[in-house]
């Protein structure tokens, strides 16, 4: 099992490349990828990496060559994993909301295509029928997740299907004559109870029947990491167990055998993700001492976006007291990263690293108040490289045209 990076080593690193900037330990998402294979080495079980949690090229070329396939919610995800030399049955393109003009590139590619809209699986059996064979997201009414923002399967959600549209279903499946390979369903993200996804196998396998085609059943990802000291991730073992009892008593009933599919994406690279960050200035004011970064919502947005929790440890200074902090950005906007917090005595000129970053860290990133985005870093085998250089000003002005 690799070890964390050292607070000495991203220390180092921060000096290297300047901050902010974040860094990424590619041990730690092979330590995460062999967790899902080890656990689930007794199934017939295929996992693609979800990757809009983090799209760097030497990122996903690095989990292609674990042996991982990929997850793409775009079109430009597609093209991106084919870049980095994912075969096009390796890839998974899961449409949502989307123009069906996306769908049909993802065809030309030939890539395996999920579709999650009745619209959608008109126009595509419209065109090409049986010709090529396609899945159906599937909205299973199950609720999931940390919090609504990020729960996915619930009976208001906008992903997939309704579950009781399957007749409207079928009778665009018989008019076409559709080949469907697989469902898919996805209930949310930050899932720690393995049950709701024996509950969503639950809702698959009535509707199974009614697809004589079927091979795969994916069922999405969601898993839980630990973002708090002492919390808890899925248990994959358990989690394993549970679905190979599942899917083992419906191939005794119904006497056939579906190869599983999961998407995980957090679970693969958030804990092998960092942010490094300088503390700019210390200001106290009444009972609150705010400690103001070169960084901001811009940069890191799940906090002021989804209420998320990141550890912060101030990397220079680890041994100081701890006092109490909020943790604010310099961007022109409420951007407080955390408050209340206790840190080790935060100075200026004080380096604080924000740990879980790998996932919708920089992936979800913007130039707002005009401010650059940040480096990239991947340490593999012990070396930090570069994969990403930081913005400079020309970029802000990239493709504007300036007609004035």
């Amino acid at each position: 099992m690799p070890e964390k990076l050292s607070q000495e080593q991203l220390l180092e690193i921060a000096k290297e490349f300047g901050t902010p900037v974040y860094v990424y330990h590619a041990e730690k998402i092979k330590e995460q990828y062999e967790k899902l294979t080890e656990s689930f080495k007794n199934t017939n079980t295929v996992f693609f990496y979800a990757c809009k949690a983090l799209t760097n090229i030497n990122i996903l070329k690095y989990i292609r060559s674990l042996g991982c396939n990929v997850d793409c919610s775009s079109i430009n995800e597609v093209r991106l994993a084919l870049h980095a030399g994912f075969s096009p049955g390796n890839i998974l393109y899961t449409s949502n909301g989307i123009a069906f003009d996306e769908i049909e590139e993802a065809k030309e590619l030939g890539v395996i295509i999920n579709i999650d809209s009745l619209s959608n699986l008109k126009k595509f059996g419209q065109k090409f029928g049986h010709s090529y064979p396609v899945g159906i997201r599937l909205r299973p009414n199950i609720m999931a997740g940390g919090n609504l923002k990020i729960s996915t399967g619930h009976d208001k959600s906008k992903f997939g299907i309704p579950v009781e549209q399957i007749d409207e279903i079928l009778a665009v499946v018989n008019k076409y004559n559709l080949h469907i390979k697989d469902l898919h369903i996805h209930t949310g993200s930050e899932i720690k109870d393995v049950d709701v996804f024996l509950r969503g196998i639950e809702v698959l396998f009535q509707i199974v029947p009614h697809f004589p085609d079927l091979e795969f059943i994916d069922l999405g990802g969601g898993f839980k990491v630990p973002y708090i000291e002492g919390d808890s991730e899925t248990n994959m073992p358990l989690l394993a167990e549970k679905v190979k009892e599942d899917f083992d008593r419906h191939a005794e009933t119904k006497g056939k055998n579906f190869q599983i599919w999961f998407e995980p994406g957090k679970f693969i690279v958030s804990e092998c993700g960092y942010l490094i960050s300088q503390v700019n200035v210390m200001k106290e004011t009444g009972n609150t001492v705010f400690a103001g970064i070169n960084s901001g919502f811009n940069h890191l947005i799940r906090p002021m976006f989804y209420d998320a929790y990141h550890r912060i440890e101030n990397i220079s200074n680890p041994g100081g007291a701890e006092k109490i902090y909020t943790i604010t950005g310099n961007i022109c906007e409420t951007d407080t990263f955390a408050s209340d917090r206790k840190v080790a005595e935060i100075r200026e000129g004080d380096y604080l690293v924000f740990y879980n970053a790998g996932a919708y860290g920089f992936e979800m990133s913007s130039n707002f108040n005009s401010r650059y985005k940040p480096a990239e870093v991947l340490v593999k085998d012990g070396k930090a490289q570069l994969i990403r250089r930081r913005d400079v000003f020309e970029d802000l002005l990239k493709n504007q045209l300036e007609i004035i």
